[in-house]
């Protein structure tokens, strides 16, 4: 049992957690054994991701003057969040396919930049394709751009000397 000082300080912690995240879930995980939570958090670690169960009444008041305040209305029983705070797919992914495997965990809601998820928002999210997909594919559509501009200059100097030897070849026949 934590005394009330121990309290502020993470109720103070988590406020400054909640401000710095990219993305938070809460999830459910009422009827879920020790082991597969243990699972969880490893899956979850490996990701980067934080996965706290904290009281609700702490995370309510944690929550106060940030983005995650849009959460309140669903922490009822027993609830667990996840934040990252530099990927905002990596914790959809993990939940969302660990929640396929073990139907004990429920997603509940989440916030991402100041907007409140529901639980489809989140399995679009975990759709997605990895960061380093994303990323390829941008920097692919980046060098597209360069590319094609360096083509359609390249081919004006040759249409030119097309229509040159054109010329020369017409004065060559009438000469």
């Amino acid at each position: 049992m934590l005394n009330i000082t121990q309290k502020t300080e993470l109720v103070s912690d988590l406020h400054r957690k909640f401000n710095d995240k990219k993305v938070l879930i809460l999830v459910d995980y009422k009827g879920l054994n020790v082991p597969k939570m243990t699972e969880l958090r490893a899956k979850l670690r490996e990701e980067g991701v934080e996965f706290l169960v904290v009281k609700n009444t702490l995370l309510s008041r944690a929550a106060e003057d940030t983005d995650v305040a849009l959460i309140r209305d669903g922490l009822t029983g027993p609830n667990a969040i996840a934040m990252s705070y530099d990927d905002p797919v990596s914790p959809a992914k993990v939940l969302s396919a660990f929640a396929k495997e073990n139907d004990k965990l429920e997603i509940k809601m989440g916030v991402l930049s100041g907007k409140l998820l529901n639980f489809s928002d989140i399995k679009a999210l975990a759709d997605m394709p990895p960061r380093e997909e994303l990323l390829a594919q941008v920097l692919s559509a980046m060098n597209a751009v360069p590319t094609g501009l360096v083509r359609v200059l390249n081919n004006v100097p040759e249409k030119l000397l097309y229509a040159l030897q054109a010329i020369r070849d017409q004065k060559e026949d009438a000469a």
